[in-house]
């Protein structure tokens, strides 16, 4: 695996999806983007490639925010809640 060792922008090729996500927690995924002034797919893919690494994808501040959103958009979900997300019939 490469590791990039600079800021240097990395070329991609991005592709649409439709992928369904709990409505509260999608929300807060919006405004935690809108936060760091960034596209929501950048945000998944920051999260992502954080988890993938093993790392931590906020830092002390973020979290704080997070928890803020949460309680805002009344999401009580946390990891536990993992797979175990039933949709409305």
């Amino acid at each position: 695996m490469t590791r990039q060792a600079d800021n240097k922008a990395i070329v991609v090729e991005r592709t649409q999806t439709g992928v369904k996500i709990e409505k509260r927690l999608l929300k807060v995924l919006k405004a935690m983007a809108e936060y760091h002034d960034i596209t929501l797919g950048d945000l998944l893919e920051g999260i992502v490639l954080h988890a993938f690494d093993g790392k931590v994808a906020f830092g002390e501040e973020s979290l704080a925010r997070i928890r803020q959103l949460k309680e805002v958009y009344g999401l009580e979900l946390d990891a536990s809640a993992s797979h175990r997300l039933q949709e409305k019939s």
